[in-house]
């Protein structure tokens, strides 16, 4: 059951800092409970991340099938196939992806059980929605190389942590996904990014990969930065940051 709390938390997201670091990663939310599964969707989406949603266990199955997510949030409980089952298909596919069990059973046994599946971590329902997001930045954390705080390139700085970016000291107003754009870029550390790989990275599975969103998301976030340009297009390529045109 969807808690209020969490619906008001969800609610208030994009501006309360307390909630930690937004980041750009790729998020699979599986549970029956459809409600309660948008609105987790919702509100890791407004802290940028790439979030995709399914209600029961075959659906889950076919996504981590198809798609690399850093993190699924799987209900043990779900009909088809179980948490505990796709769990098990995602440590056995050694794919990477961390896993939270989300349950109603609060018992140690259950806990115990559900991480010796395989699963990274456990959160008993109902549960504060700031919880589960520390939870899931954490594990996608773990997901990834580590990289430093703060990725900086020809005097463009993005702080992760705090989900500020600026250029030559100015601050920068970007929306979650041109962030999520640039964050993509910038790891990529000068080396080309593919459409379809920022597609993939910052967008979720409803993306249409004929769609132009990556080209005018582009398009703005080279207005906001100004000159002289810094996001270069390779012909047949994609996009890199820094170097020449």
């Amino acid at each position: 059951m969807l808690t209020e709390p969490l619906t008001r938390a969800c609610d208030g997201m994009a501006g309360q800092a307390e909630l930690g670091e937004r980041e750009n990663v790729r998020v699979l939310v599986a549970d029956d409970e459809r409600l309660l599964a948008d609105t987790v969707a919702e509100g890791l989406r407004r802290l940028s991340m790439a979030v995709d949603v399914c209600y029961d266990g075959v659906g889950a199955l076919e996504r981590v099938g198809v798609n690399r997510y850093d993190v699924a949030v799987l209900d043990r409980d779900m009909p088809g196939h179980t948490g505990d089952e796709v769990c098990r298909s995602i440590t056995d596919s050694q794919v990477g992806t961390r896993v939270l069990l989300l349950t109603a059973a609060a018992g140690i046994r259950d806990r115990v059980e559900g991480l010796g599946l395989g699963a990274d971590d456990y959160l008993t329902k109902p549960f504060a929605f700031a919880e589960l997001v520390a939870r899931v930045q954490a594990l996608g954390r773990r997901s990834t190389p580590a990289l430093p705080p703060v990725l900086a390139q020809d005097g463009l700085a993005l702080d992760v942590g705090r989900h500020v970016a600026t250029r030559d000291g100015r601050p920068l107003a970007l929306s979650p996904k041109e962030f999520a754009v640039l964050h993509v870029l910038l790891r990529a550390d000068g080396q080309v990014v593919s459409a379809e790989e920022l597609l993939e990275q910052a967008w979720d599975e409803f993306a249409d990969p004929f769609t132009n969103a990556v080209r005018v998301t582009v398009m703005t976030l080279r207005k906001k930065l100004g000159d002289p340009a810094i996001i270069h297009t390779v012909p047949k390529a994609g996009y890199r940051i820094g170097g020449t045109a």
